[in-house]
């Protein structure tokens, strides 16, 4: 399995985390995919079609072109690493999508939308380009400037929005959506309207995303994670509740999680047995 990221300049670099480019399928077959509250550009080299595969039926697929936005899921789904053994992609940073694409980022949650759909045959021309390119570099600087010549909106969002996402996302404290808007001064029903335009998902539920991603983040510091001490660290009320929401992202219980992960497993994908 062969990995390469790259971090882009700004101003791309205040929406995009990193552009990456992954080969060689790992040696299992299936992964599936948690959550992050956040959108993915993904394209595949290899062929030109994607299939995602439902979590709980890995026979059921949905089949896209080779070019899609994935959207921020409130739940996992599944990959044969063996039909994305060459892809590239750019991952955006949370709230980081609304520019690039006309369409509200709400309509992305818990679907892949072709990129054909959203920036027409200049998509496909991408693609081909990336597929003829041969080396990390020069990918990543087309995929660079396809994302900078589709600048659909303003570089700047809503103020309510990057506040809201600057304290959810904040490792020091857990403020409550009532906590954030009182310090906005907008009601509540106007910032989940704003917040879902921009992020794609409502406010109280990218916190449990949020939340989650937190403790996966603690179990990979640890090969015997602590589970007392990863619940409330997190902002959980109790262990119950920590495995619940768990169970509710990753379709596993944590302890499941720690049996089946693995160190050569991209961040957010989980290894299954074939």
């Amino acid at each position: 399995m062969h990995y390469v990221s790259h971090a882009p300049s700004r101003p791309l670099g205040l929406f995009v985390e990193r552009l990456w480019l992954f080969s060689d399928a790992p040696p299992h077959g299936w992964e599936r995919i948690v959550p992050s509250g956040t959108v993915e550009l993904v394209i595949n080299l290899q062929e030109d079609e994607i299939r995602i595969y439902d979590s709980s039926q890995s026979q059921c697929c949905r089949r896209f072109s080779g070019a899609v936005v994935s959207g921020p899921y409130s739940k996992c789904f599944v990959i044969d690493t063996r039909e994305h053994a060459s892809i590239i992609g750019a991952h955006f940073r949370a709230g980081g999508a609304f520019p690039f694409f006309v369409m509200p980022v709400s309509e992305f949650a818990d679907t892949h939308v072709e990129l054909e759909t959203l920036w027409g045959p200049s998509a496909v021309e991408l693609r081909e380009r990336l597929c003829a390119a041969r080396t990390p570099a020069e990918r990543f600087s087309l995929l660079e400037k396809a994302l900078m010549s589709h600048l659909f909106g303003p570089l700047e969002g809503h103020y309510a929005v990057r506040f809201a996402l600057g304290a959810f996302t904040s490792i020091e404290a857990h403020p409550s959506i009532g906590q954030v808007t009182e310090k906005i001064g907008l009601s509540q029903r106007r910032l989940i309207q704003v917040f879902k335009k921009e992020v794609g998902i409502p406010p109280k539920l990218f916190c449990r995303v949020r939340r989650f991603q937190r403790a996966l983040a603690l179990m990979r510091q640890n090969a015997t994670p602590n589970w007392a001490h990863i619940a409330p660290q997190c902002g959980y009320v109790d262990q119950p509740h920590f495995i619940h929401d768990f169970r509710s992202f990753s379709g596993l219980t944590p302890t499941e999680y720690v049996r089946q992960r693995s160190e050569r497993v991209l961040e957010n994908h989980v290894p299954l047995a074939d």
